[in-house]
């Protein structure tokens, strides 16, 4: 980050007589951090806006929200409701004090850079909970056992979580989740799935892959499969079920986009050796359909069970 750290300070500098104050020079970064930013959208949405639209207050359109009462205030009025609206963020931050802002504050004790970078390293740049790469998203060092209950700041109570998951964990609990991290790169020597070099990867992402089907149903057939280890499609958790369904979509556009002869889409797996699961590596299945390619298509997957599609 110092290609944006070191200008950005430069010029603050510049903006303010050669003297700045460490608080707005980092208040210049902070208007640069878009993962704040996003940190903050959420709440917006999450947490006011869901509140003050359930009471008719605002409305929410278009990624604007709307304030639907005081439309024909005049201007002293707006001025009064804005003291009043000011004056209860005082009281609230006279009687809380920097508890308020608990969820999103770092660590009291400085985590040295040496051991961040070590803790960062084990994880391998990414997220223990999720699995998203520092890359998309900014990475903290967690206390596994916060501060406040006597969580220390050494390697083995420190964790590598992304901004979303740090913030949502706060300081509620203990929850170690590094062996996560074993758990998403879990593979077997023996399975097919878990060697993609032998494959031709379409696309991929943190969790997931998007590889050519080597026994194609119909002409651009594509697999979409776990990283991990991992037999059945309810056994994997919530971060992979995103990171397929994102590349089933992505390789469906795809699919569009590169062949205007296809018109629809067969989407599904085998789950288990009675539904017909012979790799037991998951799999999703997303078979283009093209105009003609059977006689009668009704029924789709219906047809698994011979002589039961039709209804």
């Amino acid at each position: 980050m110092q290609h944006i750290y070191q200008p950005v300070m430069i010029r603050t500098l510049l903006e303010h007589d050669g003297t700045a104050t460490v608080r707005s020079i980092a208040e210049q970064f902070l208007q640069r951090d878009e993962s704040q930013i996003e940190y903050y959208m959420q709440i917006t949405k999450a947490m006011p806006g869901k509140v003050l639209s359930r009471h008719g207050i605002v409305k929410y359109e278009s990624g604007r929200f709307i304030l639907k009462v005081g439309r024909n205030l005049t201007q002293r009025q707006k001025q009064e409701l804005i003291s009043l609206c000011e004056k209860k963020v005082e009281e609230y931050e006279k009687a809380r004090g920097k508890l308020i802002w608990l969820h999103r504050a770092k660590d009291a004790a400085y985590v040295p850079g040496s051991l961040r970078y070590e803790v960062l390293k084990k994880a391998k740049f990414r997220c223990e909970l999720c699995g998203i790469p520092a890359l998309e998203k900014a990475l903290d060092v967690d206390h596994i056992v916060p501060r406040n209950k006597g969580g220390k700041t050494a390697a083995e109570n420190l964790q590598a979580l992304c901004y979303t998951c740090n913030s949502q964990k706060r300081d509620l609990d203990d929850t170690d989740f590094r062996p996560w991290k074993d758990l998403y790169e879990s593979k077997d020597e023996n399975c097919i799935f878990c060697k993609p070099e032998s494959r031709i990867i379409k696309a991929n992402n943190a969790l997931a892959l998007a590889v050519e089907d080597k026994f194609p149903v119909t002409k651009s057939h594509i697999l979409i499969i776990p990283r991990r280890h991992v037999a059945s499609f309810f056994d994997m958790g919530a971060a992979e079920h995103k990171a397929c369904l994102k590349l089933l979509e992505e390789m469906k556009n795809h699919i569009l986009d590169k062949d205007p002869t296809v018109s629809a889409f067969n989407v599904g797996f085998n789950d288990g050796k009675n539904a017909g699961q012979t790799l037991y590596h998951c799999h999703i299945h997303l078979i283009p359909r093209r105009e003609g390619d059977v006689k009668d298509p009704r029924g789709g997957i219906r047809h698994v069970i011979p002589g039961l599609g039709y209804y």
